[in-house]
């Protein structure tokens, strides 16, 4: 997977670092990470379908509130997601995350996050390579 977690940066939280291609994967990666933390994903099937709207005046900002919604879907709505599609254009999103209802039976539950932070968090292209870090709470 392109992406590592980085348990030397903080205690009660998850530190991420995500690399991609494009920054459309940068996206999707570190949402899959977000999710990743919280769940198995492998575990969680594409039946459910939310649509997202967002802008912003940064690329920072743009994956903050992207992130945002991972968790918010897992909080108003017992959502876990395993897929996601992004589109940007300028400032603006329009993406789709796919998952399914939480189900203790089923779903191999990791750690709650509560919150993406905005501590450390960087987005930056590297020699045509995007990288994303970000820190969980937990």
């Amino acid at each position: 997977m392109p992406f590592k977690f980085n348990e030397d940066v903080a205690i009660a939280d998850i530190a991420v670092e995500v690399w991609a291609n494009t920054i459309e994967d940068l996206f999707k990666d570190s949402a899959l990470a977000v999710s990743e933390v919280m769940v198995d994903t492998k575990t969680v099937e594409p039946r459910i379908e939310r649509e997202i709207i967002l802008n912003s005046d940064s690329i920072e900002m743009l994956l903050f509130d992207f992130l945002s919604e991972v968790v918010y879907f897992k909080d108003a709505e017992r959502l876990l997601f395993s897929k996601f599609e992004v589109e940007i254009v300028d400032s603006n999103l329009r993406g789709k995350f796919w998952g399914e209802e939480i189900d203790r039976e089923k779903h191999v539950l990791r750690i709650d996050v509560k919150a993406v932070t905005l501590y450390r968090f960087n987005v930056r292209n590297e020699s045509g390579i995007w990288r994303a870090e970000f820190v969980l709470d937990i």
